[in-house]
């Protein structure tokens, strides 16, 4: 074997090493929060740590249906994570072919401020946007957490129109010559064509709101109109009292649809990552 295949085999193996520790420091939290989930609460604490739960006790599962309204809160962060994604891949693919294919005056100007946005931080609008939300009536229901993050995503817009404009100009140049109208362009041919990055920013904009504990604590009082972060959260009493078997168990059922989420739009979302950054 020469040196130069012995170099590139080393380097290889060192790579996948290296990914390997990664990938189990990466995941560790993940196996800790299930590993604890089934662990009996006299095993959660004890020096040395029980690396695999024995007994396994799903004791935890149970206590968790009994203290919340867990499928119902379920049913809402579903609901409000669908509408707003659905609604800000609409609206932001819109905004973004408006910015990458359409000319009007002050166009790139208004984009930049567009952008600027991107650099105020939640909370300084959080206390001015639940003014607004109560003075519309829509504290403790959907449209509370439905409409503030329906309409704005700057990222979103921004990720969209990169995209739009590696599209050719012939290409839209041909329909309008055929006769086709900026929304018959819009959904006909540049959807289709951007897939991908609906695909990247509908994952991340999922997540986000999946996620999402400020604003739903912020909007919501209500038992029954919580979403599962917050719903989760008053599991959390606080010292020796916390169920944290009942805590874990909810996590680890609250990270399964954004698993099997990533599972099946895998594909398109790792080829949107790999466009942006070949052609962002």
């Amino acid at each position: 074997m020469s040196s130069h295949k012995l170099i590139n085999i080393i380097k290889r193996l060192s790579a996948y090493i290296g990914l390997s520790l990664i990938a189990v420091v990466s995941l560790f939290p993940l196996y800790w929060t299930v590993a604890t989930s089934l662990k009996q609460k006299g095993h959660i604490f004890i020096i040395p740590p029980e690396w695999i739960p024995s007994p396994v006790s799903f004791e935890g599962y149970i206590n968790l249906f009994r203290m919340i309204p867990f499928w119902h809160n379920f049913f809402n962060t579903v609901l409000v994570c669908v509408v707003v994604v659905i609604g800000q891949l609409l609206f932001n693919s819109m905004g973004a072919y408006a910015f990458a294919r359409l000319h009007f005056p002050g166009r790139d100007q208004l984009f930049l401020l567009y952008l600027a946005s991107m650099m105020i931080p939640t909370q300084v609008t959080m206390i001015p946007l639940f003014i607004l939300i109560r003075t519309f009536g829509w504290i403790n229901t959907y449209w509370a957490l439905i409409m503030p993050p329906l309409l704005f995503s700057a990222y979103g817009t921004f990720l969209m129109r990169q995209f739009f404009m590696t599209i050719p100009d012939d290409l839209t140049d041909a329909a309008r010559l055929d006769g086709a109208g900026d929304f018959r362009i819009f959904f006909s041919i540049m959807l289709p064509l951007v897939h991908p990055a609906l695909a990247t920013f509908g994952v991340f904009a999922f997540v986000y709101f999946w996620n999402d504990f400020i604003w739903p604590l912020v909007a919501i009082n209500s038992e029954k109109m919580k979403v599962l972060t917050t719903a989760i959260a008053t599991l959390a009493t606080g010292g020796y009292f916390t169920d944290w078997a009942s805590l874990m168990a909810g996590a680890t059922l609250s990270i399964i649809p954004l698993l099997i989420l990533f599972f099946v739009a895998q594909r398109a979302f790792v080829e949107g990552i790999v466009m942006s950054g070949l052609k962002g």
